[in-house]
């Protein structure tokens, strides 16, 4: 079996830590990423500009995947408390409980490519089998949380779940067009994670090359900076944000390590 990539002698020439520090501030430009696309979605559902709605949500979802992955690994610049808060927000808007995915996500860095790694294991299915398996994914991710995560987590689930039961509940009372249209774009979206949050950034790794990354300027643009995946798992305390120059020391420090690092996408 080849040497895992995290291993390699030439990642310790890679200067990093002084990417780590967020401000408050830092944290709250991040976490108005996701709210226009979400007034766009709203807006666009109200005038019946489905196509527009659509783009908007799954963008929404993007932005808001980013800045609930950032809330996980505590890279916001806030307290405990804070990112707690953002999670529970986000579970709001999103569905799910993201309390949940904060456990099963840690959980996949601690275990990754490993039988345990519950979340990272759609990485090993084909496309037609992820794309069958998502609906079931978010449910299976929940009940392992909730079985494995203690009481801690078991309280914070519930809170998460009462803001979804809040959220449906004023969309089935007010019956407003646009907030039924959100809800069900979040459950679409969520039906669809294990591909688009797992399976686009770990199909088809080994032992040796536990995540994938890209360096195209456009698709890393219009993904949020989501696919320097391989960057994150090799340095988690990296915020989204910085990734990019992440990626150039990389580069820089181990010549060529970054094109060995590219995977291309197999169907």
């Amino acid at each position: 079996m080849a040497r895992p990539l995290r291993t390699d002698p030439a990642l310790r020439r890679v200067i990093w830590r002084d990417l780590v520090a967020m401000r408050p501030r830092d944290g709250l430009v991040e976490c108005l990423h996701p709210l226009p696309w979400l007034a766009l979605s709203l807006t666009a559902a109200a005038f019946g500009i489905w196509p527009l709605a659509a783009l908007a949500s799954f963008l929404f979802f993007l932005t808001a995947l980013r800045l609930n992955h950032e809330a996980i690994h505590h890279n916001l610049g806030f307290g405990p408390r804070g990112h707690r808060i953002v999670l529970h927000a986000l579970s709001a808007l999103m569905l799910g409980s993201n309390s949940s995915v904060a456990f099963n996500h840690l959980h996949h860095h601690s275990k990754v490519g490993t039988e345990d790694d519950i979340e990272g294991r759609c990485g090993h299915m084909t496309l037609g089998q992820v794309l069958a398996f998502g609906p079931r994914f978010p449910v299976e991710t929940h009940r392992y949380g909730w079985r494995h995560g203690g009481p801690v987590l078991r309280r914070r689930m519930i809170i998460d779940l009462a803001l979804n039961l809040a959220m449906i509940g004023t969309a089935l009372a007010t019956l407003w067009p646009p907030l039924l249209y959100h809800i069900a774009a979040m459950l679409a979206a969520q039906c669809l994670t294990a591909f688009f949050a797992v399976w686009i950034t770990h199909h088809g790794c080994d032992g040796a090359l536990i995540a994938r990354t890209q360096r195209g300027r456009l698709l890393n643009l219009v993904s949020y900076n989501m696919f320097f995946h391989l960057e994150h798992h090799l340095f988690p305390a990296v915020p989204v944000s910085r990734l990019p120059k992440l990626a150039e020391r990389i580069d820089g420090a181990a010549p060529g390590l970054g094109a060995k690092m590219v995977v291309p996408v197999r169907l």
